[in-house]
């Protein structure tokens, strides 16, 4: 039962309601001249920002800010770094969703360098990253990536030849994440709701993994039996239900400590191939195919019998845990694998997560998406015309 495996460091983390606070006493552990990386208007438009320069000012703490529009390009990072290289930054602050955060690691990590952050991508540069960097501080304002827990910065280049890819050492966990649930009550309906099934997907997908283990199963279960009473309530309405937003706050966090250390399938596979090509938000590539992968997983799962008992058993174990069952021994496997797809699939349909088509995606372009996609950590090795019903059944 016992078997080897390792497990990734995690950063420093400040969790609860109002402890955005504590980034005034972090701060100065670092230094005194600080770079906040932001989003495009949420932070600003909710009056944190206004308190956040008042507190730095009345500090006595040097600051400039950069604001994030969409995902991380290898384009942004370099002009960041360029701008911000000669100014002698001793931590770099990113408060935002996960491309803010992303964005941040990835700056933190390539002022170091004279170079560009292409040539350090994995499958697109050749060089490896060493692991200097700038101290970093992640505070998430969405429930979603898990990006504060982990140690890849995730770069996207739209286009025929795009890209969906990391930078990735270990050093590059952030020092410290700050989880302050507050910051994501402004947080609008469509960007909770495709958050939350983004990670609620690694959830599940690193539950299911081959590399799972004890410590990441514990974990697993333990955010996706938080998040399953709360995610329909805060992403269909604006909650302002703070123990529930807590909720959410802890299964993503959690989510990027497991997917750190157990990887993710199918629906991360797509999300990766698709996002390099189409202009469409990673959550919502992650809420939109979940229902129908996982459908699709246990098909394949249970057409292939006794060998793959343990993933099936395991798709099940979420759905007793969904349905509310208190014991989890004898099971019915076939049963509560269909209440998950089921719950995955009105969850969907609740907190009308996109299709694909919406973005512009037809089947004329599944071939091109199936060839750039990955199975790696799937629970199962899915067939070409897996992959073709998963998509054309979202598109």
């Amino acid at each position: 039962m016992f078997l080897e495996f390792n497990f990734a460091s995690i950063p420093h983390i400040i969790f609860g309601a109002g402890k955005l606070n504590k980034i005034y006493e972090i701060i100065p552990k670092f230094g005194n001249n600080v770079l906040f990386v932001i989003g495009g208007s949420s932070l600003k438009k909710s009056g944190k920002w206004d308190e956040i320069e008042s507190r730095m000012q009345k500090n006595n703490i040097s600051f400039t800010s950069i604001s994030v529009y969409g995902e991380p390009t290898p384009r942004l990072v370099d002009d960041a770094v360029n701008k911000f290289r000669n100014h002698n930054i001793d931590v770099i602050v990113g408060i935002g969703g996960g491309s803010v955060i992303d964005t941040g690691k990835a700056i933190s990590a390539m002022l170091p360098k004279n170079d560009s952050i292409k040539n350090y991508l994995e499958g697109v540069g050749k060089k490896t990253h060493d692991g200097k960097k700038i101290p970093y501080i992640a505070v998430p304002t969405t429930s979603g990536t898990g990006s504060e827990a982990t140690k890849n910065a995730v770069i996207t280049e739209v286009g025929i030849e795009g890209f969906k890819k990391s930078l990735r050492h270990d050093n590059l966990i952030p020092n410290y994440a700050v989880i302050d649930p507050e910051l994501v009550l402004s947080c609008p309906k469509s960007v909770s709701a495709s958050c939350g099934m983004d990670a609620f997907t690694q959830l599940l997908e690193a539950f299911v993994s081959p590399k799972a283990n004890l410590i990441t199963d514990a974990l697993a279960m333990s955010g996706m039996k938080q998040m399953k009473n709360a995610i329909i309530t805060v992403c269909s309405e604006k909650s302002t239900d703070i123990h529930l937003r807590s909720a959410m706050a802890y299964g993503s966090f959690l989510s990027g400590v497991v997917l750190a250390n157990a990887g993710l399938g199918i629906v991360h596979g797509f999300a990766s191939s698709i996002g390099g090509l189409f202009e469409i938000p990673h959550g919502v590539v992650c809420g939109t195919l979940l229902a129908e992968s996982t459908k699709v997983n246990i098909k394949r799962l249970e057409q292939l019998g006794t060998e793959h008992k343990n993933s099936l058993q395991k798709y099940a174990l979420v759905g007793a845990l969904i349905n509310g069952k208190k014991c989890f021994e004898d099971i019915d496997i076939p049963h509560h694998c269909s209440i998950l797809v089921d719950m995955l699939d009105n969850w969907t349909k609740k907190l009308n997560i996109d299709r694909l088509g919406q973005y512009g995606i037809t089947s004329i372009d599944i071939d091109n998406i199936i060839e750039k996609t990955s199975l790696k950590n799937n629970p199962v090795q899915l067939k070409r015309e897996d992959l073709h019903e998963i998509l054309i059944n979202r598109i």
